[in-house]
C-alpha cells in the first residue's frame, strides 16, 4: 500500500502482490505470507518430516515476499539442496538450522541463553538462532549444569543483568529453578530429551520444570528451542519497547 501511495508500484502490481494473500498453496503447503503482519517473524519452516524438494519449495516463496526465512531440524544434505535455489541461505550446523536475515539496525541487548550440557547444544543454539532472526543479540552461558554449581556462579552477574533467561537442561532438569531463584528477569525453561533411561526422552525434566519451586519459570515443549527463542525475544522486544 505504501508503495502504490508513493508512485513506486502500480495498482496493477498490488492486485498481483495481494492475490497471494493470506496464503500461496503449493499444493502440498499453504504458505502463510499474512504471518509476520500478525507476528513478529514470518512463517518459519519445520524442515522435520518434509522432503528437501519441499522444504526448498516453501523456502523459495517464503524469501521471495518477505527476504527472511527460517528453517529448523534440517541437516547438511538439505541445506546444500536449499543453497542452490536460495542463495543467501547461511546454515548454523550447531542449531540445525538455516537462515536468511539482514542485519539492518543494532540488535537488541537482553536475551542470555544457559544450557546445562554440552550434549543439550542444539536446542540451545535452536533458541538462539530464533532469537538472533528477530534482531536480538544473544549472550551464550553454556555447559554450567548442577553437577557442578560453580560453574553458574562465576557469571552471576551475567546472569543478573538479563532482561530474559532461556534454559535448556536435559537429565533432572533442576537447572531452570536455579537460576529463577538467582534472577528478578523471567525464566523460560526448555527440557531436552538427552538423558538415561528414567528421563523418558525429556518427560523427568519437564515434570521437574513444570513443578519448579522459584516463581518467574515458564516452560515450553521437549527440545524445543525455536519456542523458547522466540518468546524470549518477544518478551524483550516489549521491555525495549518501554524503555
Amino acid at each position: 500500500m505504501q508503495s502504490v501511495a508513493s508512485g513506486d508500484a502500480s495498482v496493477e502490481a498490488a492486485v498481483e502482490e495481494l492475490r497471494h494473500l493470506p496464503y500461496e498453496d503449493l499444493g502440498f503447503a499453504k504458505v502463510d505470507h499474512h504471518r509476520a503482519l500478525r507476528s513478529r517473524l514470518p512463517e518459519v519452516v519445520l524442515g522435520q518430516g518434509k522432503t528437501a524438494e519441499q522444504i526448498v519449495s516453501i523456502s523459495e516463496c517464503l524469501v521471495e515476499r518477505s527476504g527472511r526465512l527460517l528453517v529448523t531440524r534440517i541437516d547438511a544434505d538439505v541445506f546444500a539442496q536449499l543453497k542452490q535455489r536460495v542463495p543467501d541461505a547461511v546454515y548454523h550446523a550447531a542449531a540445525r538450522a538455516a537462515t536468511v536475515y539482514s542485519d539492518e539496525g543494532e540488535p537488541q541487548e537482553g536475551v542470555t541463553v544457559i544450557c546445562a550440557g554440552t550434549a543439550d547444544l542444539p536446542v540451545a543454539e535452536e533458541a538462539v538462532v530464533t532469537a538472533e532472526v528477530m534482531g536480538q543479540r544473544v549472550a551464550r552461558m553454556y555447559d554450567v549444569g548442577v553437577a557442578g554449581l560453580h560453574r553458574l556462579l562465576d557469571h552471576l552477574t551475567q546472569l543478573r543483568e538479563a532482561r530474559v533467561l532461556v534454559v535448556v537442561a536435559g537429565m533432572e532438569g533442576a537447572l531452570p529453578s536455579v537460576v529463577a531463584g538467582l534472577v528478578a528477569s523471567p525464566v523460560i525453561a526448555v527440557p531436552t530429551s538427552v538423558g538415561y533411561g528414567a528421563s523418558f526422552g525429556g518427560i523427568a525434566p519437564l515434570l521437574t520444570m513444570l513443578n519448579s519451586c522459584a516463581p518467574g519459570v515458564a516452560v515450553v515443549n521437549i527440545d524445543n528451542g525455536f519456542g523458547a527463542g522466540y518468546l524470549a525475544a518477544v518478551i524483550n522486544q516489549i521491555a525495549h519497547s518501554a524503555d
